[in-house]
């Protein structure tokens, strides 16, 4: 098979050799795929002519190119084809059948009957489906709807607060895209053992579930009979808080041991009114229990030292303890910040439409890392029906003046 990263070789990587089909949009999808190519898979991305729904997703750069986009599918490769054509569906069965022994997978969140594991399995017997669901019977969800059915939202922001808040964060999204990941390794192991193929389904609202399972939030709620409350910024069953500094800053302290807590009352010079509060309360503070129950008491007693001190005095204070601590910076703090720039996990990529910007590899470190962009909208279609497909140059010529497929726009090279 023929492989193009766009710019990194993929020989030595640990996924060198395994091929993925992937036809899904928005996170859990191309994060998945993306994931697998940044350990050396080949991963083909493939679209409709135009793009799929998340192509113009914002955040955009000035030129309209979605920053979004570009940030999910770094490292595969691009194919466009029209998925309503009976040729192009071929050509993509074809591409999958045809894929070599590491090839024959396919990642997808598309319910649709000629990309189903039934249909496909007939081409390619010893095929891996990995399908991203909504709900586990198959019905559409996504992470915003996920995550207000299964109970965060009521349990995140300020205490006083009475409604539901939504985090920023498309955390099952992210789960979802890494457990499928995950899966089609599994699959594949199993495959070069056996011989089989395989039919899986992962479904965002099994990952909030299992999550919330995983953590004890259900539990608490059959077993003890207790519903979490909210807490706003500290943290519950133990000490942690934000806390405001003379010069403006907001730094988050968090005392999960004994030690970080004996640690932090020692930094802060705070012993003396620490030990009268326990003595008056009846309480000990290097228990996480009694922490959490004093917490407002404990908070307003910091919140003094840290309102009398600038970030510098807060930062060599609490240098030496155990402590675990923070400031709060801003995704512009964060992405101009030195100490981010010089993590090997950031590199320099020049895509287009964008320009050179700093961007992530994977946060796996075997060795080789090194951010690669995305392709452009159908960049290596040419090259993928060539190589891959035998397709004569004619053959592919006529196939792009009938729009059964698409190669990148010159514009936007």
């Amino acid at each position: 098979m023929t492989v193009r990263s766009h710019g990194l070789p993929t020989t030595g990587k640990p996924l060198t050799g395994l091929r993925v089909i992937e036809l899904a949009t928005f996170v859990a999808g191309p994060l998945g795929g993306m994931t697998l190519a940044q350990l050396g898979a080949e991963v083909i991305r493939v679209d409709p002519p135009g793009g799929s729904a998340d192509y113009s997703r914002w955040p955009v750069a000035a030129s309209g190119t979605s920053l979004y986009w570009t940030g999910l599918n770094k490292g595969k490769r691009s194919l466009v084809t029209d998925f309503r054509s009976a040729e192009g569906r071929d050509l993509i069965t074809r591409l999958i059948a045809a894929s070599g022994p590491g090839g024959g997978i396919v990642l997808t969140n598309a319910d649709r009957p000629w990309l189903s594991y039934e249909a496909l399995s007939q081409a390619r017997p010893d095929l891996i489906h990995v399908r991203i669901d909504g709900l586990h019977d198959g019905r559409p969800a996504v992470d915003y709807t996920v995550n207000a059915s299964t109970g965060f939202p009521l349990v995140t922001g300020p205490e006083e607060h009475a409604g539901p808040v939504n985090h920023v964060l498309p955390a099952w999204d992210v789960a979802c895209g890494l457990y499928a990941a995950i899966a089609i390794l599994g699959a594949e192991r199993q495959r070069r053992l056996t011989g089989t193929g395989q039919r899986i389904s992962v479904a965002l609202d099994d990952v909030a579930l299992a999550t919330a399972g995983n953590l004890g939030f259900l539990a608490e709620a059959e077993v003890n009979g207790a519903s979490r409350p909210k807490v706003g910024n500290h943290l519950y069953g133990s000490f942690a808080r934000d806390f405001a500094t003379r010069d403006g800053q907001r730094v988050m302290v968090v005392a999960l041991t004994a030690r970080h807590w004996t640690d932090l009352v020692a930094a802060t010079g705070m012993r003396g009114p620490v030990s009268a509060l326990e003595q008056a309360l009846g309480v000990d503070f290097s228990a996480e229990q009694d922490r959490f129950a004093y917490r407002d008491s404990l908070a307003g007693l910091l919140q003094r030292w840290f309102g009398d001190r600038d970030l510098d005095q807060v930062r060599e204070a609490l240098a030496p303890a155990s402590t675990l601590w923070s400031v709060y910076r801003s995704f512009r703090d964060l992405a101009e910040s030195d100490d981010v720039r010089a993590n090997p996990l950031m590199g320099i990529i020049d895509q287009p439409g964008i320009g050179p910007y700093h961007a992530p590899a994977s946060p796996i470190n075997a060795g080789m890392r090194a951010p690669v962009r995305a392709p452009l909208l159908g960049e290596d279609t040419a090259e993928i029906l060539r190589a891959d497909l035998g397709l004569s140059d004619d053959t592919i010529k006529e196939l792009l003046e009938r729009g059964v497929v698409a190669t990148a726009s010159p514009s936007r090279r």
